[in-house]
């Protein structure tokens, strides 16, 4: 379940308890008290308890006897469900959670590379070719800039054609997303487009080998590049 900030007070509801959780504000182990919370949201019981319902789908909350409606420890989070990652993201740069992501994504898109080398249809290079062609296009504006790495990267997955790889989307997309945001506003001068070609030329001619450097490649530069920005 995703895009809860579209779906009116239900969706706002879902939207004001998992920033206020996620950001802290409830914190780990607390007590919900139900009735407060209705008071400060404007809500009633009803909308509250099914806004409740979604964060307990996503591992977030929990209820029991004599104990009531807690929030479970961070660990027992679905951290993979695409509206926790976006939840985690919309606030200021987490750098741990930046390390992570950037560590999934040197474990995952090399790889991809080299599926999508092996299997990528005329249309999967079309693809590629119209992301890597905005990139060039949006050069000083870092939001379009974003945009366009995304669609990359996105078509990138959707020509490994496995079903498994295509759903780590919204893993890579966050944290492409969280690193760009950063990268790009702080060195706005920053090229991403010859790197992105030297994947999509191995792609196009089928050099799974080298498609695959070319993107470790990649994903290594833009760790190294978030890791001098930030200073760790």
């Amino acid at each position: 379940m995703s895009g809860y900030q579209l779906r009116g007070v239900h969706g706002q509801t879902v939207e004001a308890l998992a920033r206020r959780i996620l950001s802290g504000e409830i914190p780990e182990g607390a007590t919900l008290d139900l009735l407060a919370l209705r008071e400060e949201l404007d809500v009633s019981l009803t909308a509250l308890r099914e806004a409740l319902k979604v964060l307990s789908a996503k591992g977030i909350i929990d209820a029991r006897q004599k104990r009531g409606t807690f929030v479970r420890p961070r660990s027992g989070w679905n951290m993979l469900d695409g509206d926790v990652l976006r939840w985690r993201s919309a606030g200021p740069p987490d750098p741990d959670l930046l390390e992570h992501l950037a560590e999934v994504r040197s474990i995952v898109e090399p790889a991809a590379a080299r599926l999508a080398a092996q299997r990528a249809t005329e249309e999967d290079l079309a693809d590629l070719d119209a992301a890597l062609a905005r990139m060039g296009e949006a050069a000083g504006n870092p939001g379009k800039l974003v945009d366009a790495d995304l669609d990359f990267h996105r078509a990138l997955l959707g020509a490994t054609h496995n079903q498994l790889v295509v759903q780590m989307e919204r893993v890579i997309a966050s944290g492409l997303a969280m690193r760009d945001q950063v990268v790009h506003n702080a060195d706005p001068a920053d090229d991403p487009v010859p790197s992105h070609r030297r994947v999509l030329d191995a792609i196009r001619e089928g050099d799974a080998e080298g498609a695959e450097q070319a993107m470790r490649a990649l994903v290594d530069k833009a760790s190294e590049d978030l890791k001098r920005i930030s200073g760790r």
